[in-house]
């Protein structure tokens, strides 16, 4: 499953990434980390044998004789296929031995020198650079997505490469991750052994279900390692307060990230462990830790332009808007459900979004707050029969709004006057849709991921009802073609049964309860309707 997505701009990364080198220094701390994964091993392999001893032991289980209650099977196992086996062993090693692995060739040729073989085409060492380097170039046109992507229990983050100009999207090169990615953010700040060079940085930064959080270049391949980790590495440690709110550190699931734009070497994370963490990005160090939720907080976000507020969300169904100067002064918004995500109105900044797990969208004046409470927002849109998973709004056209839900639907809003209303509705065969993001170089561009391990690249500016809604008089009187979704080059759709089970228990879990219903395949048309109430 797709579970989170993230555009690079246009001419930040590397033309030729680097290719990833181990150091002394590297060795020895995998050495460490092995040494150390090992005993913990050793540790559980003890625990447990002491639980099996205590099961064999109990008075009630002796009867059974469950240390030796294979045994007899096996043996009879052997005497029974015994003599098969060691004839078909024979039968296989004659038959090897009696073959000649030239005699079905004829014509066989030997060149002393591979120069003199036509079949080799690359002649020396040199031209096999020159064409490594060009497979993995990145040119100034292209534009990069990153996809958090789980298959069959292995999560990594999938560093892929969008030619605009040929419609291509393929994989170009992936980050193996620890647990399940649950967000990732991008920026272009150095950080690590990598900070004092100069210019900046080309980096992704990625919150699991493990308690900490790993800053990966993008512009390295095959790296091993992170180029930093926030929290602690220290298992032990972590066990001791698992869950439990530390001023230093997470001890449960980071659930959302975001990156100060304004003071770049801020990092703000969100967790189930009820807490918001400041990250300094300089010193890898937690600055700050806020506890102002009563339950898992969702959703965070920084304002696109003053550099000390943030905003968060919880499943406690309340939004928080505060100055991290001053946490103690927090004005609070009450939802009718648990908030799925948080969003400044960044062509609005006084006004905020948030989205719900019962598919509504709420949208809020933070201005309108007194003593700490909040109004009633100014609409409420009831955007999806199932939970907003995904929402995005246009990065410089004013009103067009994306959401995504686990009803498999993705939908375009004109939420322009405050006045929202449906423009379209699809279903762009991912599954249960997890992520939509904006392309920040391309109008119209929007990717989109779900629990069918799918992503999809949907060209908006050629749909006629956005371009009827959103266009100028000229390029409504133009219409063109609208172009199918694009998806990754060499994937292969699926009906992603397993991979919505799989969704629906990630989902369970971090919720505390038990599973959600399945996301239906329902599909709405481009002109269906929308319900809405205005408050």
């Amino acid at each position: 499953m797709i579970s989170a997505l993230a555009w690079v701009r246009k001419g930040v990364a590397a033309e030729k990434p680097l290719k990833y080198e181990m150091t002394e220094e590297e060795y020895t701390r995998l050495q460490k980390t092995a040494a150390t994964e090992i005993e913990e091993a050793k540790e559980e392999l003890r625990e447990k044998s002491k639980l099996d001893n205590e099961i064999l032991n109990d008075p009630a289980l002796k009867e059974f004789d469950l240390e030796n209650y294979d045994d007899d099977e096996d043996e009879a196992d052997v005497s029974v296929h015994g003599s098969d086996i060691g004839d078909t062993e024979e039968s296989e090693h004659d038959a090897a031995a009696g073959a000649n692995i030239f005699s079905n060739i004829k014509g066989l040729s030997y060149y002393k020198d591979g120069e003199e073989d036509p079949y080799i085409t690359a002649k020396d060492g040199e031209d096999i650079e020159d064409d490594e380097e060009a497979e993995v170039q990145i040119f100034s046109s292209d534009n990069m997505l990153l996809v958090a992507k789980t298959e069959d229990d292995i999560s990594n983050v999938e560093v892929c490469v969008y030619e605009g100009d040929s419609d291509n999207l393929f994989v170009h090169h992936d980050f193996m991750l620890p647990a399940f990615p649950l967000a990732v953010e991008w920026l272009d700040y150095r950080v690590g052994k990598k900070a004092e060079q100069p210019g900046g940085g080309n980096y992704v930064a990625v919150a699991t279900f493990e308690p900490r959080i790993e800053l990966w270049d993008l512009d390295t391949l095959d790296a091993m390692y992170p180029d930093l980790v926030l929290g602690t590495t220290d298992k032990k440690a972590l066990r001791k307060v698992r869950g439990k709110p530390h001023s230093e550190f997470h001890t449960d699931a980071i659930m959302g990230l975001s990156w100060n734009k304004n003071a770049r070497n801020l990092l703000a994370s969100s967790s189930a462990d009820k807490t918001v963490k400041l990250w300094d990005l300089n010193t890898g160090k937690c600055a700050q830790s806020y506890s102002h939720h009563k339950d898992k907080v969702q959703s965070v976000q920084w304002h696109p332009t003053e550099a000390s507020v943030m905003l968060t969300g919880g499943y406690d169904r309340r939004v928080a808007a505060f100055d991290s100067r001053a946490p103690n002064a927090v004005s609070w918004w009450s939802v009718d459900a648990d908030v799925e995500s948080v969003m400044w109105d960044i062509h609005s900044p006084s006004h905020f979004y948030s989205a719900t797990e019962t598919g509504t969208i709420c949208y809020f004046d933070i201005r309108a707050a007194e003593q700490g409470k909040g109004a009633s927002p100014i609409y409420t849109l009831a955007a999806h029969d199932e939970a907003v998973s995904a929402m995005d709004q246009h990065p410089t056209v004013s009103g067009i709004l994306v959401t995504g839900s686990a009803d498999e639907t993705v939908k375009v809003w004109d939420v322009r006057d405050n006045k929202p209303s449906m423009v379209v509705s699809r279903n762009p065969d991912v599954g249960g849709v997890f992520a939509t993001k904006f392309c920040p170089d391309e109008p119209m561009l929007l990717a989109i991921g779900g629990s069918s391990g799918e992503t999809r690249i949907w060209d908006m500016s050629t749909n006629p009802h956005i371009r009827s809604t959103f266009g100028d008089a000229t390029v409504q009187a133009n219409p063109v073609q609208e172009k199918p979704l694009l998806g990754l080059q060499g994937s292969e759709n699926n009906d992603g049964d397993d991979d919505d089970d799989n969704a629906e228990a990630v989902i369970a879990e971090l919720k505390g309860g038990g599973k959600k219903s399945k996301a239906s395949s329902k599909v709405l048309d481009d002109d269906g309707d929308a319900s809405m109430a205005s408050e």
